[in-house]
């Protein structure tokens, strides 16, 4: 970085989270944060329901990731929220679900920190919590599953192999983010390492949002499902016995 930061500013760094899509999810915290930000970079799946909380004289900045779409690299977001936060204004980075999980938001705000800005993170409700409750499906139970396991699809799923053993255990409920491009790899991951074929599934779609939309069925079928002619991005997949229990727990009508 070339500048320098001027002591006279006040500027200041938020990470913050926007949850799952619904705005009425964001947190108190967040909502009064986002009125008075004056910079704002946002990832890609923001919803415009939360966009709509922005001050229209803000700075808005697109830096989202898409899977298999153009991407801004994570230097170049790290280095644009620097350069933002040393002019002293009030910066946001406004992320989907919580900035600490599969968010990134540890990368950036080592670079914060490096730059010796002030910063605060406001957590958000993650994808996986807010998709579950809003599809009827209990992430833990006490008949069907004992723990739940969050991980990453991603696309670099085929060169950084992942140890399935660790997750084929039946009373484990394993979500997965980021994942329908790699679909097909996930489900053959999880039976030859002894998962049963027959696992109930669910992959969720804009989840929480007037859009939403749930796809059901077994591990078996997990390609088929990630390739559903309706399914809208973002989705998330979500694979356990507690997956049975949508049908009747389900309290979410779009």
């Amino acid at each position: 970085m070339t500048k320098t930061r001027d002591n006279n500013l006040k500027g200041k760094v938020w990470l913050v989270g926007a949850g799952p899509g619904d705005v009425e999810l964001l947190t108190l915290k967040a909502y009064r944060i986002l009125q008075s930000a004056e910079v704002v970079l946002y990832d890609a799946l923001i919803s415009k329901e939360i966009m709509s909380v922005l001050p229209e004289t803000a700075e808005k900045i697109p830096v989202g990731k898409r899977a298999g779409k153009h991407s801004v690299p994570q230097d170049k977001i790290n280095y644009i929220l620097v350069e933002k936060g040393l002019t002293g204004k009030n910066v946001v980075r406004l992320k989907g679900g919580d900035p600490f999980i599969f968010g990134r938001g540890g990368e950036e705000l080592q670079a914060i920190v490096k730059a010796g800005l002030d910063f605060e993170v406001i957590p958000g409700i993650t994808a996986a919590s807010g998709t579950s409750a809003y599809a009827g499906i209990p992430l833990t139970h006490r008949d069907y599953a004992q723990g739940v396991t969050f991980m990453t699809g991603h696309c670099q799923l085929k060169s950084q192999p992942i140890d399935w053993n660790s997750y084929a255990n039946p009373k484990n409920t394993l979500v997965i983010y980021m994942g329908i491009l790699n679909a097909d790899l996930i489900k053959q991951g999880l039976i030859n390492a002894g998962r049963n074929p027959q696992t109930p599934v669910a992959i969720v779609s804009k989840a929480t949002t007037s859009e939403q939309r749930t796809f059901i069925g077994t591990l078996s079928e997990l390609d088929r499902l990630a390739t559903h002619s309706e399914l809208v991005m973002p989705a998330l997949m979500i694979i356990g016995e507690v997956v049975q229990l949508a049908d009747t727990l389900n309290w979410y009508h779009a």
